[in-house]
């Protein structure tokens, strides 16, 4: 079994905790890890901490990730370096964050259609529960951004379509900051929470156009607080 995390850079204290597996050889090449739910259940941690730590697993070359299938234990090298999106965010200036909402523009609101015709129950309770901790943690901005993230990233999810999924994951830590920011602002994590109530409500009821236009309403005030931020931080 591993073991609860408490730490302050939790996705590092996992993949420490894999890596002495393998080493020990109770994980051999091959061996399917467990899902990304059951990881966090057993690390006692959001499954956004699960997806950082494997990601990173993944650049080390410790494991690969199938589409559909899962994630298994591998001898590979290392994957190519995966920080350019970062680098492009550092060296983007006070563009970077505008970027990455057009970004966000193209791909969440189809993102969110197709999630409305194909969710299932299992994914629209992941979704509920991330709203409910974001409802508790109006005044914690950490525990309020994994939480939206988790809420993001189900929503992927929930399209059935496993590159999706791969996509947001590419920019997941841009995202991270990105909502670190805004809750910085002054009402932004309240903002945003109305916009994740009426995604939510729109995914609950299977209509992909208002699903659709919820996301792109929510985006409208990312891009807005992000501007905001921008200045306060001038």
């Amino acid at each position: 079994m591993y073991l609860p995390i408490q730490s302050e850079r939790l996705y590092e204290q996992i993949v420490s905790q894999i890596e002495q597996r393998i080493e020990a050889g109770d994980l051999k090449v091959g061996d399917q890890l467990p899902s990304e739910r059951e990881l966090a259940e057993q690390f006692a941690v959001s499954r956004t901490a699960v997806r950082e730590a494997v990601k990173a697993l993944r650049q080390k070359g410790l494991v690969e990730i199938r589409p559909g299938r899962g994630t298994f234990i591998t001898n590979g090298t290392t994957d190519s370096i995966r920080n350019s999106l970062g680098l492009l965010m550092i060296f983007g200036g006070k563009d970077g964050s505008i970027n990455l909402v057009e970004v966000r523009e193209i791909l969440e609101p189809e993102i969110a259609a197709l999630a409305a015709t194909r969710i299932t129950n299992e994914y629209i309770a992941v979704m509920q529960e991330a709203v409910e901790v974001m409802d508790r943690a109006l005044a914690d901005v950490d525990v309020f951004v994994e939480a939206d993230l988790d809420f993001h990233l189900a929503l992927a999810e929930a399209t059935q379509n496993p590159f999706i999924p791969i996509l947001m994951d590419s920019i997941i830590e841009l995202l991270r900051e990105q909502r670190k920011r805004i809750g910085l602002t002054k009402g932004g994590l309240q903002r945003g929470q109305v916009h994740h109530k009426r995604i939510l409500g729109a995914i609950t009821r299977h209509d992909p156009q208002a699903a659709r236009q919820a996301m792109q309403d929510h985006l409208q005030q990312v891009r807005e607080d992000s501007k905001a931020s921008t200045v306060e931080t001038a």
